[in-house]
């Protein structure tokens, strides 16, 4: 009897089953020395315990993307093992900080399956929750996957969920305690407020990262993402290590700091796609277009829904005639941030 695992394949998955994710991991200042490390990330609110006391908060909390990294990595073995792509995120909920100390958890439960038309493989949704050490859900979101087949048997009848365009306003936790009236501007790096964007303004992020391979290989270690594609070279047919979606994600969100500094904390994730495949050497940038804009009740706190587009090409291009996302673009990301009126 075989004591490894080949991991889950598309027939493995029926709707309904709920999976524990193994490994829980305690977090520490570690993990947000190593992500400001892998990435420019300076958003002041998770660099500065002085300056989240000023906004109201008793230290500075992990980096809201260190809590999704680690709770997706957990959920790896179970669910994207045997993937041939991640493809997409919904409806996804920052719900409670997490700070150095607390141990994270996570539990995926399949909510939809859909063999595809070639018959060698299937798209299965899973909503992935992550728990701290008190049993308080910290953050969840829906995410589906392209998953290979074991073998040539008989698919599942096909049940696709249907998902919210968007998280409503009202559906997002805005920290308890967390004040923006007597905002330190100076310190977060601009003067930019709420109301100084317009929707339907696009900001180019300016600035470019080349992708090495040590640093991508480095960051899918750290979040212990075990899926074969990122990490064994023989996995794909081209021999590349295809770059962890997740690395384009935190790239793309560091870089934003130039133009939307003062979106401070990442509260939802109302969808994204990862639209091309990025290898190492490949030159990401960013560019943000502002969707949307709602004040929170009281202490100066608004949150504004950015689409977050990374791309190795010009900024402002996204999809051509026919609908499809251009060869250059590499992610699609829209979330609501919280940032000063």
């Amino acid at each position: 009897m075989s004591k490894t695992s080949a991991g889950r394949f598309f027939e493995d998955y029926a709707v309904g089953q709920v999976i524990e994710h193994a490994v829980p991991r305690t977090v520490s200042g570690g993990e947000r020395a190593l992500y400001h490390a892998l990435y420019p990330a300076r958003h002041a609110l998770y660099s500065s315990d002085e300056f989240a006391r000023d906004c109201g908060l008793p230290a500075a909390p992990l980096d809201d993307l260190i809590v999704f990294h680690t709770v997706f990595g957990k959920s790896v073995p179970d669910i994207s093992l045997n993937a041939v792509a991640n493809l997409g995120y919904a409806e996804g909920r920052w719900l409670k900080q997490v700070y150095p100390g607390d141990t994270l958890t996570s539990m995926s439960e399949v909510i939809g399956v859909k063999q595809n038309s070639n018959g060698k493989s299937g798209v299965v949704w899973v909503r992935t929750t992550g728990g701290n050490q008190r049993g308080e859900d910290v953050v969840d979101y829906i995410r589906w996957v392209m998953v290979k087949k074991r073998g040539d048997g008989p698919a599942p009848d096909p049940v696709i969920p249907s998902l919210r365009d968007s998280v409503p306003p009202g559906d997002l936790m805005i920290p308890a305690g967390l004040d923006f009236s007597t905002y330190d501007f100076g310190q977060a790096g601009e003067r930019h407020v709420m109301g100084d964007y317009a929707i339907g303004e696009k900001i180019d992020h300016v600035d470019g990262v080349t992708i090495e391979e040590a640093e991508h290989m480095l960051a899918t270690r750290l979040w212990q993402n075990t899926a074969k594609v990122h990490f064994d070279a023989s996995a794909r047919e081209d021999g590349k290590r295809l770059i962890y979606g997740g690395h384009i994600i935190s790239l793309a969100r560091a870089l934003s700091f130039n133009g939307l500094a003062n979106a401070q904390m990442i509260v939802a994730l109302n969808g994204g796609a990862h639209a091309n495949p990025c290898f190492a050497g490949d030159t990401v940038r960013a560019w943000s277009e502002v969707l949307d804009a709602a004040p929170m009740d009281g202490h100066g706190v608004g949150a504004i829904r950015l689409r977050l587009v990374a791309t190795k090409g010009e900024p402002f291009a996204l999809k051509g005639e026919d609908g499809r996302y251009l060869p250059d673009v590499l992610l699609d990301l829209d979330y609501w941030a919280l940032m000063p009126l």
